[in-house]
């Protein structure tokens, strides 16, 4: 990868991750956070201080495209990680997802082809795959939009794909499975699970607890991402980093309960369940392109290495000054 780097989505749960890895590996880094009046940098805040001041932090609004092409003047590589995420929101609020996961991601296209930017790796979920059809999940699996959220992740990914072949414009699409970790949306069921616990809550409320999913250790993410950018042969290609290692939700829930020590019981909320043609039932990936490709392969796989970063997730959840962020206030999509 080049050395100067902009990351969208700098202030999220995986971005803040990836701003730390790049700069500990010794990229040049400015992070686009989302504008707020307090001047906040989300989770960037958090990270260690000789971390924040190595940053130049832009703050701006992906849907803004002036905001997008000055925020990428001058930068080398862009990893496009902006992005409305939440499942349950996107039923609520589908136009809010096409705005700035479609149209935010053409922002950043558009930028890149007028300013020659070297490269720009887009951002996917292994929710555009819907239901497995087949096992392991190749990238040739087909798409299929089983919510508002997974459906403008197919079109982001397709306009970023088209870009390749229209204009011969190197692009790339990663494709993460189901990231963890610490800094993670409470509205994930891992940190769901976990926060309950960490509350003193003894009767956990969760949604469906049959699907599987095939569940990524941070670390390992921000790893990949940045391995998708610095190799040259994912230009227009899709690469799924996944795990190849699935679990169910009732059995994450019970390893969670194991690491946190805690005996508890599983409450099925009806809140917390999709309507039934919109639930994801199985997700398990094959991550043999990116070791193929790029020699990536997950730190923290199998059975063994889901219990280790199920412990270092819990561990910081745990901690009471980052559990204060996390108001146990019951369920909010």
């Amino acid at each position: 990868m080049a050395d100067k780097v902009l990351v969208t989505g700098a202030d999220g749960f995986i971005g803040s991750h990836l701003v730390e890895h790049l700069v500990a590996r010794g990229n040049d880094v400015r992070a686009f956070c989302m504008y707020n009046s307090m001047g906040s940098w989300g989770w960037l805040d958090t990270v260690p201080k000789d971390v924040r001041d190595s940053l130049n932090v832009v703050l701006g609004d992906v849907r803004d495209s002036h905001c997008v092409r000055e925020a990428m003047r001058g930068c080398d590589t862009v990893l496009h990680l902006a992005a409305l995420i939440g499942i349950p929101y996107s039923y609520v609020a589908p136009e809010s997802y096409v705005d700035t996961n479609v149209t935010g991601t053409l922002n950043v296209l558009m930028a890149a082809r007028d300013l020659d930017t070297n490269k720009v790796v887009t951002t996917s979920t292994s929710e555009v795959y819907g239901s497995a059809q087949f096992v392991p999940i190749t990238e040739d699996h087909p798409l299929v939009g089983q919510s508002p959220y997974a459906a403008t992740k197919i079109g982001a990914d397709q306009m970023a794909l088209s870009f390749h072949t229209s204009f011969d414009q190197p692009v790339a699409v990663a494709r993460p499975f189901n990231t963890y970790g610490p800094r993670q949306s409470a509205r994930a069921v891992i940190p769901t699970i976990i926060t309950q616990i960490a509350n003193g809550q003894r009767t956990i409320e969760l949604g469906s607890l049959m699907p599987t999913r095939d569940f990524n250790f941070v670390a390992d993410t921000a790893r990949g991402l940045a391995a998708v950018a610095d190799h040259p042969d994912t230009v227009g290609q899709v690469t799924n980093l996944g795990s190849a290692f699935e679990i169910s939700v009732g059995d994450t829930a019970a390893m969670i309960a194991e690491v946190m020590n805690a005996d508890v019981e599983i409450k099925r909320d009806p809140a917390r369940i999709r309507p039934e043609a919109s639930e994801v039932d199985r997700l398990f990936a094959s991550n043999d392109k990116a070791k193929d490709i790029m020699g990536w392969e997950p730190e923290y796989a199998g059975l063994d290495g889901l219990r280790r970063g199920l412990a270092a997730t819990a561990e910081w959840f745990s901690d009471p000054q980052n559990l204060a962020r996390y108001p146990h206030m019951g369920y909010a999509i």
